[in-house]
């Protein structure tokens, strides 16, 4: 809720507390006792950057806002950390298999990050999993490892069996996962074309299916995977082409984003007891691959929840490693080599959006003059009464007579009986009696359904520089959550309820749904945004929205032409003064780019204004000089950052 006062009990540990930091901060990121938000990239094993410092040095080197950081080594730190669990769970059974996991490409496709997971995982021969012709050209050229995994998921044509083909001649373990029957007609043909044996998978369909927002990807009625008639009919035409050996790997998936590990438990008894009928059929599979599905718990609330998992790391590898075994064990059949294609596991935590805050929008402006006579309205009389009086009202009972008062004048105003100047006065007493009504019950155990809406309906409106469209599609389009906070000023009480406003010119264009450990929450508290100490707007407030490393980057559409963000990557080292070290900037889209993404052709656009100028000019609406310096403008702000720019004007260049 809304107020000014600032309690100095508050301390940096209640914003952990407030902001749950601690839970889905997953020991990357934490609160220091500057009240800075910082990150340790190698967990405690390394050094902490604060975010703020990464602020002032993107502001040095000209970039805008907003801004999206990349801590390279969390994808170093994730990879070694999966393939830990598994090790540890591997012994703990005495397991004979291998794990062998593979990073799904479409989780976040950005060549940077493919090839520091790669790089991450060549001593645990980490692989790749591709589901189109596009990333399988991207996956092939980076997995350049012997006998390195590229597993292939999705449909595919005969160009595509071809270039895996390729693959495999190059030395590569390419596994044609087949998703239908004739798929697997397909392989076939063209492998007896290009003389290379293939490495085949199959995807079956389970009955298990699994629990929240992708569970429709499983079950029986799923869009990928072959019945269990489906895969007996698949196995005899292997038989039939002498191909029974080409059998190597047995895929299973369940959905992403799983958050009940019984989910997980269930489905890998019954892939298991698939995998062992195939051995006693004497096909030689040698994998399982359990697919996607391990969950980031995004609010911090360890719930069965669709944006939570109730379980850890280590109690996936386990469940995955002792029930393959126990399984395997009852029907004497070898330990199966492990794969799983944990992506979102892998590259959520990386990533950080920073955005601007640069204005508010509230039902009322506390600091507003507004002067109250004698011969005011009667609504208006009732009104003032009951706010300068409050406390001798039944509270609940005030709020009701406020919104009746509040629902009388607009009747009166709508039939031409109350002016503008009295309906905007009872207006304003309404909404300070509503926040009275609200205060009264702050800290108490119990709040009214009708008070804490109210309390909703009072927060701000923090108007955000970004896009939800462009940098959290998933929290538009699927309601997904992610954890929002102040970067900095955390050792004071945040006093403001607010729901978040992006700058396209759609409403949906917002965030109205944030983490809550028992619920979601439809107001984030933030701080009050300070006056500028010259009197112009108000102080830099930045926001970090986290755990954005999985679909968001490459998901983003271009809603109002607002494209990618600018980026900077960031890995530790002690060495460095600053204990860290930018490796790389990717700019942002520019003015121009988006415009050419929608087939505008920007030396059209010039030559068009040209024209347009060249007519205001000889019908002297604009002086030769001045139809030259608008053209120059024109040209030059087709290489700006197309998101707003608060600093000094024309001082854009591009980033």
């Amino acid at each position: 809720m809304s107020g000014n006062s600032k309690s100095n009990a508050w301390s940096v540990e209640d914003s952990r507390n407030l902001y749950h930091i601690g839970r889905w901060g997953a020991d990357y990121f934490d609160v220091n006792d500057n009240g800075h938000v910082i990150c340790r990239p190698r967990r405690s094993g390394g050094a902490a950057v604060a975010l703020p410092d990464i602020i002032e040095e993107a502001k040095r080197r000209g970039l805008r806002f907003p801004l999206l950081v990349r801590f390279q080594d969390i994808l170093r730190d994730r990879v070694e950390a999966l393939n830990g669990a598994f090790s540890k769970a591997i012994a703990d059974f005495g397991y004979t298999g291998r794990y062998r996991g593979v990073f799904p490409v479409k989780v976040n496709q950005l060549r940077e990050v493919v090839e520091e997971i790669l790089d991450a995982g060549r001593p645990f021969e980490y692989g790749l999993e591709v589901g189109s012709k596009t990333e399988l050209f991207a996956g092939l050229a980076l997995q350049d490892a012997d006998a390195g995994l590229v597993i292939c998921n999705g449909y595919k044509d005969p160009d595509f069996v071809h270039l895996a083909l390729m693959g495999t001649k190059l030395g590569r373990h390419v596994i044609m996962v087949v998703e239908k029957l004739e798929e697997l007609h397909q392989i076939i043909r063209v492998s007896k074309e290009v003389g290379v044996r293939p490495l085949i998978g199959i995807r079956a369909r389970l009955l298990c299916k699994g629990f929240g927002k992708w569970a429709g990807s499983a079950g029986e009625d799923a869009k990928f995977g072959l019945s269990t008639a489906d895969m007996v009919a698949a196995g005899e035409i292997l038989k039939a082409e002498g191909m029974e050996d080409c059998f190597r790997l047995l895929h299973f998936h369940i959905g992403s984003q799983v958050p009940d590990i019984l989910t997980i438990k269930k489905a890998v008894q019954e892939a298991g007891r698939i995998y062992a009928k195939l051995r006693q059929m004497n096909f030689p599979v040698e994998y399982v691959d359990c697919g996607g599905g391990l969950g980031i718990d995004y609010d911090g609330s360890r719930a069965v929840f669709e944006s939570s998992t109730n379980y850890t790391l280590q109690e996936y590898a386990n469940d995955i490693v002792y029930y393959l075994a126990d399984v395997c064990n009852s029907e004497k059949v070898p330990h199966p080599n492990i794969i799983t294609e944990s992506g979102r596991a892998i590259v959520a935590h990386h990533s950080v959006l920073i955005v601007e805050v640069f204005g508010a929008i509230r039902k009322y402006r506390p600091s507003s003059k507004m002067e109250f006579g004698e011969n005011e309205h009667h609504v208006t009389r009732e009104l003032l009464e009951m706010r300068n009086n409050f406390e001798k009202f039944n509270t609940l009972e005030a709020l009701h007579d406020a919104k009746e008062r509040k629902d009388d004048a607009f009747n009166m105003f709508m039939v031409g009986l109350l002016g503008l100047e009295d309906k905007a006065k009872i207006e304003t007493l309404y909404w300070q009696i509503s926040e009275l009504v609200v205060a009264a019950y702050r800290g108490k155990k119990h709040m009214p359904e009708e008070v804490r809406e109210m309390g909703h309906s009072l927060g701000d409106q923090y108007l955000c520089n970004f896009s939800v469209f462009q940098s959290l599609l998933d929290h538009w389009a699927l309601d997904q959550l992610f954890p929002i906070m102040p970067l900095a000023r955390l050792q004071e009480q945040p006093t403001r309820e607010t729901t978040l406003v992006d700058i396209t010119c759609d409403s949906d264009g917002a965030i109205n749904r944030f983490i809550d450990l028992e619920d979601v929450s439809n107001t984030l508290m933030l701080h009050e945004l300070n006056d500028s100490k010259d009197g112009n707007g108000h102080e830099p407030y930045h926001l970090g929205m986290f755990l954005l490393g999985a679909y968001q980057d490459i998901m983003g559409d271009l809603h109002n032409l607002f494209g990618r963000v600018n980026e900077l990557h960031v890995f530790v080292d002690p060495d460095e003064p600053e204990g860290y070290y930018v490796e790389e900037i990717i700019t942002g889209t520019t003015v121009g780019m988006a415009l050419e993404s929608v087939q505008y052709d920007t030396r059209e656009l010039k030559r068009q204004m040209k024209v347009q100028i060249d007519k205001a000019v000889k019908a002297c609406r604009l002086k030769p000089s001045e139809g030259m310096n608008l053209l120059r403008e024109f040209e030059q702000g087709l290489k700006t950052y197309t998101y707003l720019d608060f600093g000094r004007r024309g001082a854009g260049d591009g980033k």
